[in-house]
């Protein structure tokens, strides 16, 4: 007799089970194909409330879901290989679960990156959803956040503190004065459904020295960067990328430059390229068609990166990035 469990697996996540190692999710593990490569391994969890807001739509909830485990793998160089999914439900609820299981399953299609297994689980607190994601690298391809050099430029990816001041609209927390309803629209799908860098993948690994995905914010992320590669950093806030939306609440003083590069949920990828490496690099993300901006170079030292204003002078961040604790 099968169990409501079984079930609900059955019903909305067996047919999300394409790849013949998830040997369509009636066992208790599943099976990657040995390639030669090597095994990238992420995991992050996002929880209602946190990460996502009660009443957002489930489609963005899985998709962020997904793309948040994605963009680490695009950091790493990795291409993705599967997923596992652990999913703490309050209740089996057909309304929340259908488009669920739809938009994972699309994503999932989309990025190449199959369902392999997982877990479901009754829980009377919020609603959380945790993946495991593999990727594959050639031996010892992986970009690792602790071998970048003095010299070394700093790229970033995309644009910097869209999904901030989405979640700030979102809160209330931001008037948005002078946005237009595709502005506040594009800002707060940022921070619903983040943009993952894979197509940037092969790039990274053949040009980076170093990168990681930025997730809790530009300032810290790169602070961990340095710290891990016992390097200093030096980044120019006028190169740094914004979004017209933003640059507009710059501009009107509805928020600062600070909010924009620790508030986190922005899942683009910060990385260092030598400089012999930079055009080679340009041209791979221009091809790839992914924005890269230079915002910076690594210098030697132990102190944490420095922000400087467009006259060279110093920027005091009172706080680098979201922390959980």
């Amino acid at each position: 007799m099968s169990s409501g469990e079984d079930d609900l697996i059955a019903r909305y996540f067996r047919p999300l089970a394409t790849d013949p190692g998830a040997l369509g999710l009636i066992d208790d593990a599943a099976l990657l194909k040995p390639s030669g490569d090597d095994l990238v391994v992420t995991a992050d969890a996002i929880v209602e409330g946190v990460h996502f807001l009660p009443d957002d739509p489930p489609e963005t909830i899985a998709r962020k879901a997904l793309r948040v485990n994605l963009s680490d793998l695009a950091a790493k160089g990795a291409t993705p290989a599967g997923f596992v999914l652990t999913l703490a439900l309050r209740e089996a609820n057909e309304a929340w679960l259908a488009p669920f299981a739809r938009a994972l399953g699309e994503d999932a299609a989309a990025f190449d990156c199959p369902l392999l297994g997982g877990d479901t689980v009754s829980t009377p607190g919020p609603l959380m959803i945790s993946i495991t994601a593999f990727g594959r690298v050639p031996p010892g391809a992986m970009v690792r956040r602790d071998s970048a050099k003095a010299g070394d430029r700093i790229a970033v990816t995309g644009t910097i503190g869209d999904a901030a001041l989405g979640l700030r609209l979102l809160g209330n927390r931001i008037a948005g004065e002078g946005l237009d309803a595709s502005s506040r629209d594009f800002l707060i799908q940022r921070y619903r459904v983040p943009q993952p860098r894979n197509a940037l993948a092969h790039a990274i690994r053949d040009h980076a020295s170093a990168a990681m995905d930025v997730s809790d914010g530009l300032a810290g992320d790169l602070a961990k960067l340095c710290a891990a590669s016992k390097v200093s950093a030096t980044v120019e806030m006028a190169s740094v990328p914004f979004s017209a939306p933003a640059r507009g609440l710059l501009a009107n003083g509805s928020v600062d430059a600070e909010t924009l590069v620790s508030g986190g949920d922005d899942y683009e990828v910060i990385c260092t390229v030598p400089e012999n490496r930079w055009e080679a690099f340009v041209a791979a993300a221009r091809l790839a068609g992914v924005a890269v901006s230079r915002i910076g170079v690594i210098s030697a030292g132990a102190d944490g990166p420095s922000f400087r204003d467009a006259d060279g002078k110093p920027i005091v961040l009172k706080r680098l990035s979201y922390s959980h604790f």
